[in-house]
């Protein structure tokens, strides 16, 4: 349980299930400090904040954006430099594939220890600071 008194189920979670506890604790205490420090600001600050959080991307939406990247350029490669870049787009859809299947990818562990949140993570602060305003 957090300090917002939020439980975040690791089980219904695959990403959360498929990063190390230590990356999750980071994170969690990360959001637990913004928690702490918009919700003792004025609700015009809080607002602002709550707006910054819907528009922040989600693990989700990093990897599909960088898997297609690489894919659209691995495709452009192949067709027009060498086939053997066409590797790329297989090993990137491979990847994505995996990730659908089962919350884990290769670069997973390097995204999440960069701090990039779920949605449930943003959206435990995002609500925690509604909860404030009232």
């Amino acid at each position: 349980m957090n300090k917002a008194g939020l439980e975040i189920n690791d089980s219904a979670d695959r990403v959360r299930r498929s990063t190390s506890n230590k990356v999750n604790d980071e994170i969690d205490q990360q959001t637990d400090r913004n928690i702490e420090k918009y919700s003792t600001l004025d609700g015009d600050a809080i607002k602002t904040r709550i707006q910054e959080l819907d528009k922040e991307w989600d693990i989700e939406r990093v990897l599909e954006v960088n898997a297609s990247t690489l894919a659209l350029a691995g495709l452009a490669l192949g067709v027009f430099v060498n086939k053997k870049w066409l590797a790329l787009p297989a090993g990137v859809l491979a990847f994505l594939l995996q990730h659908g299947i089962q919350g884990w990818c290769p670069p997973l562990p390097i995204l999440r220890s960069l701090g990039i949140r779920t949605r449930s993570e943003i959206d435990r602060e995002k609500y925690a600071l509604l909860n404030s305003l009232s």
